[in-house]
């Protein structure tokens, strides 16, 4: 099959029996039709029809070596400096036809099952592992397309550093049981961005796992029997694009995961009950320097929109000549471009890894992880100062059809904007910054990789620092601590 289209996405979702709740009510019925995912998944099947789009489809796919089908390069495992570029270039069209907003867009995961298949061998002669299998995933996405999401973090129920659970019903998901088809999962995992709304759930535990029974890695299709789907309140402001320009497009839905004797057949099965695997496969694999050159990639696009928007509010409201403006113009400009050269330099300085693939140096990528989180809440801010109160005094697209439109063509124009342009313009800030939508996609962003605190102390330990230490010994003509 190879790429797919967005008619091919559609409908294999709809023909899944995936166990969805929603509201309190179990999801009926074609999922693309549902108005809490409608505009998210006719989003993703735009994405997968730029494939298609014969002005970029070279720049979106690759010939597979064994059937010469066209293949989404999201799946391409990088042998060179140029075949990173591409990747890259890929994940640009797909973050700018959605302003960035799509955290999990489908090149995500893809990139994610890609990495893990480009080091399965660490697996290989360790207890209860199985690389194959994750070659296997590999090539059956690859051929097959397919849309992942993924979970690993576990319930909230005690944050402390140490924390085991005592309890007689599992609530972290665990194996309680294996017998000759697979093992059996009971339990819950949070947090599936577009949970139930995949072709598969790619399920896996992070370091720092104590218990064996949690130290898992699968995937596994989402209409597995006993998988469960709790979403939480949909974000989608409307269907109109005029007073919900994002949020009736790209609201991911979120959810709990909940595993109710769910049985892992054997040959979906990446490891089982080997705490060592766990706590190493992550860090060793080349997941994260991949996951972050995409995740980057599609966060230098996000600041392009943001920048965008704030240009055009300035321009609307024709404050450009004061300093302040400015000034806040130019931290997004200096945070888009240090992200951009951070992200060029994990491309310049990439290597080849011990298993032959081109991985992006993971420095810079780890640099530009730490700061988003910290530039990100900031620029929504700025979005608003910009603003002001003109993003709290919004008018509908029905009242633009009504007896007052009069009123509001005279007193909501803009500088150089009509009434409907100047309130569109705004309508879009507020999405971004002020509704449901946009603070949770700060929320998002803060969080992405996790804990911004532990992402500092992950650099500070893993940063080359004595070669800098050396030179100031020397300076001062010091005996050295090696």
């Amino acid at each position: 099959m190879g790429a797919i289209n967005g008619k091919d996405f559609i409908d294999r979702l709809n023909q899944m029996d995936t166990e969805i709740w929603y509201d309190g009510n179990r999801i009926e019925g074609k999922i693309s039709e549902h108005p809490a995912f409608k505009g998210l998944l006719q989003t993703k099947a735009s994405l997968y029809d730029l494939q298609y789009d014969l002005g970029i489809k070279e720049e979106m796919t690759y010939l597979s070596p064994e059937t010469e089908e066209p293949i989404g390069l999201s799946y391409l495992q990088p042998k060179t400096k140029e075949d990173l570029q591409k990747r890259r270039k890929m994940m640009e069209h797909w973050a700018r036809h959605t302003g960035g907003m799509l955290g999990r867009s489908p090149d995500y995961m893809n990139t994610a099952v890609m990495s893990f298949a480009s080091s399965a061998v660490l697996l290989t002669g360790r207890e209860n592992c199985f690389p194959e299998n994750i070659q296997r995933l590999y090539e059956r996405a690859r051929k097959n397309d397919l849309a992942f999401t993924h979970t690993f973090i576990t319930p909230q129920v005690n944050r402390s550093q140490f924390y085991f659970e005592y309890s007689n019903e599992p609530i972290s998901a665990k194996v309680i049981d294996k017998n000759e088809k697979g093992i059996i999962i009971k339990g819950a995992r949070l947090l599936a961005t577009q949970g139930g709304l995949t072709d598969e759930i790619l399920v896996y535990t992070v370091p720092g796992v104590f218990d064996a029974d949690e130290a898992f890695a699968f995937s596994i299709p989402t209409d597995t029997n006993g998988l469960k789907f709790i979403c939480r309140e949909s974000f989608v402001g409307g269907n109109s694009s005029f007073n919900h320009p994002l949020s009736s497009r790209y609201e991911e839905m979120d959810s709990i995961v909940v595993f109710d004797h769910v049985l892992v057949p054997w040959d979906q099965v990446f490891f089982y009950n080997n705490v060592e695997a766990a706590n190493d496969f992550m860090y060793r694999s080349s997941f994260h320097p991949f996951a972050k050159h995409q995740v980057v990639t599609r966060q230098v696009v996000k600041t392009e929109f943001i920048l965008g928007l704030a240009e055009l509010l300035v321009q609307t409201i024709n404050v450009s000549e004061y300093q302040h403006i400015q000034e806040k113009l130019s931290e997004i400009i200096i945070g888009l471009e240090t992200m951009k050269a951070l992200l060029e330099k994990s491309e310049n300085d990439a290597e080849l890894d011990e298993w032959g693939y081109m991985r992006p140096s993971i420095l810079p990528l780890q640099v530009a992880s730490n700061m988003f989180p910290r530039i990100y809440p900031r620029f929504s801010e700025i979005i608003q100062l910009i603003g002001a109160s003109g993003m709290v005094t919004l008018p509908t697209e029905d009242d633009f059809h009504s007896n007052i439109r009069a009123d509001l063509d005279l007193y909501l124009q803009g500088a150089n904007r009509s009434a409907p342009d100047r309130v569109k313009i705004f309508r879009l800030a507020w999405d971004l910054t002020m509704s449901s939508f946009g603070t949770r996609q700060t929320q998002y962003e803060r969080y992405f990789f996790g804990d911004p605190i532990r992402l500092s102390s992950t650099l500070y330990k893993s940063y080359p620092k004595d070669k800098h230490v050396g030179v100031i010994c020397e300076f001062l003509n010091l005996k050295s601590n090696a």
